[in-house]
C-alpha cells in the first residue's frame, strides 16, 4: 500500500500521504480501509483548528449556545422552594448583612453620605465577577464527559456559562436599583445612570476574560477551584468592595497597585454614575476599556492553544 488505491483516481496531497503513513503502521486501520475504502480523507479528532476557523465555529453555534445559556438558568434552582428567587435573595442578604457588619457595627458609615448605597452596589456588582472566578476554574472539569462526547470549539462552553450568568444577574440588578432609591439616603436617578449599560458591557467582556483564563488554568490544575473562596475573600477585601480603602492604606505605592485593580476600577466606575451621579474620569475609561478588551484576547488565545488537552484526564 505505498500508494493510493485503486478506486483513487487523483494523487494523494501531502496531508492526505502523512495520513496513508500512518494508516500503513496501523493494521486495524487496514483492515477498515480493505472493508470500507480509502481512509485518507478523514482527520482527526478534537485536534486544534486555525483560530479564525476556531471563532467561525463558535458563531455557528451561537443558536445552540443561546438555547443552552437560557435552559440552564430557568432550571438552575429548580430543586429549591424558592427557585430563581434565590438569584435576588443571595446578594440582598450578604449586603444586608455586610452594612449590618461593617456599617452599624464597626461604623464604617461615618463620613460617608450614602454607605449602605455603597455596600449595595459593590456586593452586588462584585459577586458578578467573583462568579466568574469559581465556575470558570472548574468549567472543563466539569464539562468533561460533554467535551468527549461531541467535537466542538471548548470556548462554546465559557460563552455559554457567560450568558447564563449575565441573564442570571438582570433580575439581581433591577433590585439593586429599587434598593438603593428605597433605603435612605435614597440615591435617585441621575443622567449618569445611561452610562451603565456602557460599564456594563465592558465588565461583561473583562468577565468573559477570566472565565477563559480560569477555565484554561484550572483544566491543569484540578486543585484550582478548591482555592477560589479564598481568593474571593482576597479580592473583596482589596476591592472597596464593603468600604473605602483608602481609610486603611496610607502608603502611595500599596495605594497606586490597589486601586489598578480591574474589579476595584469596574466597581469605582459603578458608584460614580450611580451613586455620586458624576461622569468618571477618562483615566478611568481608559482602564476599563484596557482590561475589557487585553483580559479576553489573552485568554482567548491561551484557551485555544490547550484545545487539545481538555479531552483528556489530569
Amino acid at each position: 500500500m505505498d500508494g493510493p488505491p485503486a478506486h483513487v483516481s487523483r494523487p494523494l496531497t501531502r496531508p492526505e500521504r502523512k495520513v496513508r503513513d500512518r494508516l500503513n503502521r496501523s493494521a486495524f486501520a487496514f483492515d477498515v480501509e480493505a472493508a470500507y475504502g480509502d481512509l485518507t480523507h478523514l482527520s482527526r479528532v478534537s485536534v486544534r483548528p486555525p483560530l479564525g476557523e476556531y471563532i467561525r465555529g463558535i458563531w455557528d453555534r451561537r443558536h445552540f449556545v443561546w438555547r443552552e445559556a437560557r435552559s440552564r438558568v430557568a432550571t438552575s434552582n429548580t430543586k429549591e422552594h424558592l427557585g430563581n428567587a434565590w438569584l435576588i435573595i443571595r446578594p440582598v442578604l450578604d449586603a444586608i448583612f455586610y452594612w449590618l457588619i461593617f456599617g452599624v457595627l464597626l461604623q464604617m458609615s461615618r463620613g460617608m453620605e450614602n454607605y449602605v448605597a455603597f455596600v449595595i452596589v459593590g456586593i452586588f456588582m462584585f459577586q458578578y465577577t467573583s462568579s466568574a472566578f469559581t465556575t470558570g476554574s472548574s468549567a472543563i472539569r466539569s464539562s468533561r464527559p460533554l467535551i468527549r462526547a461531541f467535537n466542538f470549539p471548548r470556548a462554546s462552553i465559557l460563552v455559554s456559562m457567560l450568558l447564563r450568568d449575565m441573564l442570571q444577574r438582570f433580575p439581581a440588578m433591577l433590585v439593586m436599583f429599587v434598593m438603593i432609591m428605597a433605603v435612605p439616603p435614597h440615591a435617585m436617578p441621575k443622567i449618569t445612570w445611561l452610562l451603565f449599560p456602557i460599564i456594563f458591557v465592558l465588565h461583561e467582556l473583562f468577565n468573559f476574560g477570566i472565565y477563559l483564563l480560569m477555565a484554561r488554568f484550572g483544566s491543569a490544575l484540578p486543585d484550582l477551584s478548591q482555592a477560589m473562596s479564598f481568593l474571593s475573600r482576597i479580592l473583596m477585601y482589596g476591592s472597596a468592595v464593603i468600604f473605602p480603602i483608602d481609610r486603611f492604606i496610607n502608603h502611595p505605592t500599596i495605594l497606586t497597585i490597589v486601586e489598578a485593580n480591574p474589579i476595584y476600577q469596574f466597581l469605582m466606575a459603578y458608584r460614580t454614575t450611580i451613586i455620586d451621579g458624576v461622569v468618571p474620569p477618562p483615566e478611568i475609561w481608559l482602564m476599563l476599556i484596557i482590561w475589557a478588551v487585553a483580559t479576553p484576547v489573552i485568554g482567548f488565545v491561551l484557551f485555544w492553544f490547550a484545545e487539545e488537552s481538555y479531552a483528556r484526564e489530569q
